[in-house]
């Protein structure tokens, strides 16, 4: 099991990182983004959809303005805060500027992120597309 302070630093470094740090993450990591149920499993599953988030279909970065440390959990709340740059959920790009309210639920083990369980405000999202 691991310490509160062993889950802080593996969190922060995975933060000062903006996600990139593939070490952070378990060989077997699955995310879940929860409106959909969908998974992404693995490091290459994982870094490709934070890549396509964050990069591909938008510039964007996530504050972190809630944490919370556990043995072993770790939870996060905070916003996706970007630009909306490429097609994503069959939208093309708007250029519109996105604030999305964001929380993710993580479990570590072996100081490596393990699971991840996302939950993205998607109508706010969709409002700030204009889409809706």
């Amino acid at each position: 099991i691991m310490s509160v302070e062993s889950t802080r630093a593996v969190m922060t470094r995975y933060f000062d990182s903006e996600h990139s740090d593939v070490n952070m993450m378990a060989d077997d990591v699955v995310f879940t983004i929860m409106a959909t149920g969908q998974e992404h499993h693995g490091r290459e599953g994982v870094m490709g959809m934070l890549n396509y988030f964050y990069h591909y279909a938008f510039d964007a970065t996530a504050s972190a303005e809630n944490t919370i440390f556990d043995d072993g959990k770790a939870l996060v709340e905070g916003h996706f805060i970007g630009k909306h740059i490429g097609e994503f959920a069959g939208i093309p790009a708007t250029n519109k500027d996105v604030n999305v309210p964001i929380c993710v639920v993580y479990d570590l083990e072996n100081d490596q992120i393990k699971r991840g369980r996302v939950y993205f405000e998607m109508p706010v999202l969709m409002q700030q597309l204009g889409v809706m």
